[in-house]
């Protein structure tokens, strides 16, 4: 049998070494977040680049068995802010050189979704002279629509598939033609295909999840070559049906442990990809996201949706930081990226150094 050590300095990873680090216990796990802090260091940088965070509605077509505001759940308050409120959270992006935006909504797949998306992003642009950055995460949609989408000056689109087992993925979403892992996984296929830089994310700890789910979780995101992941730890919502199944979850401290290993073993497997630290690490560990900036995380998304409908965007419950408004986060960010020995790069998008060095090969 392979040495912990032995596995942590080879060049490549098979499924087993995956999982034998994540496994990692006592010493072990020293030894690891020592490895992912210095590759981090070599091919990041001790630089931390910021993605404000617009959750500008909470109505979603979709019934995700996890999700606090999944379609089904009459318990939400629903909400979706005006143009105004979108655009002026742009600008104070912009004004505090954030360098980039990320909107994000429940899931919403229509035409008249679609123009007013691509109508956002063309004043987005117009307002900030094209300086701001802008990353969207709203879900599937139609190739077409991603294409207009692109056109109109977003480049970056996040879309979690949750799980990359299949079987594990009917688990956790019900079994119609809403919820189809693959075509999920085709959507990716789309967006690398139109041109953005491409980002997922899987939940950590959820019921039936193994350890051998979590080491193909890393093979996929190495097989299909993202440029960033956001994950992090699955909180349970007493509104959802998976919540029945809270006996079989390992303990909060465990799966918030198990999140900072995936980052770490993400950053040692894919060394100059985004990482993003997940603020569902911070509803476990008021410095959660601190300690995966740490360890190999390298982006943060400060929450600039206005205060009064924070709450209202549960996906999981004890979200942190609802009660405050947009220059609050900012002045709290700066003082606790500063404890993990990092800095935050103002003014700059943050691209995804493996996505421009595939495109550079290309161009090759």
């Amino acid at each position: 049998m392979k040495r912990f050590e032995e596995i942590l300095n080879a060049a490549a990873f098979t499924h087993g070494d995956l999982v034998r680090l994540l496994k990692a216990e006592g010493e072990e796990i020293a030894l690891l977040f020592e490895k992912s802090t210095a590759v981090k260091a070599q091919h990041i940088g001790k630089r931390v680049w910021f993605r404000g965070l617009v959750e500008f509605s909470n109505i979603c077509e979709k019934d995700c068995l996890y999700c606090g505001i999944r379609h089904s759940n009459s318990h939400v308050k629903r909400y979706n802010l005006s143009d105004t409120q979108i655009l002026e959270a742009a600008r104070f992006a912009w004004e505090n050189r954030y360098g980039s935006l990320v909107l994000q909504s429940g899931e919403i797949m229509h035409p008249a979704f679609a123009d007013r998306i691509e109508h956002l992003l063309c004043e987005m642009k117009k307002l900030t002279k094209g300086e701001l950055g802008i990353t969207l995460s709203l879900g599937e949609q139609p190739h077409g629509v991603y294409q207009r989408w692109f056109a109109a000056g977003a480049h970056r689109y996040l879309l979690r598939l949750e799980t990359s087992n299949q079987e594990l993925y009917s688990k956790i979403h019900p079994e119609d033609d809403h919820h189809l892992f693959n075509r999920r996984k085709a959507c990716l296929e789309s967006l690398r295909s139109i041109g953005y830089q491409v980002g997922t994310g899987v939940m950590i700890g959820l019921p039936f999840q193994t350890y051998d789910d979590l080491a193909n979780d890393l093979l996929f995101f190495k097989e299909f070559d993202v440029d960033m992941v956001g994950m992090g730890p699955y909180i349970e919502h007493e509104d959802t049906p998976l919540y029945a199944s809270r006996n079989e979850l390992m303990p909060l401290q465990e799966r918030f442990k198990l999140a900072l290993k995936m980052i770490a073993v993400l950053r040692i497997l894919m060394k100059d990809i985004n990482i993003a630290a997940a603020t569902a690490l911070q509803a476990i560990d008021p410095m959660g996201r601190e300690k995966a900036v740490k360890i190999g995380a390298n982006i943060i998304m400060p929450n600039i949706t206005p205060g009064l409908y924070r709450n209202d965007y549960a996906l999981y419950q004890n979200k942190p930081c609802v009660d405050e408004e947009p220059a609050q986060c900012r002045g709290c960010l700066d003082a606790r990226i500063a404890l993990a020995d990092t800095e935050i790069a103002y003014g700059e998008w943050g691209d995804s150094k493996h996505f421009r060095q595939r495109a550079q090969r290309k161009r090759l």
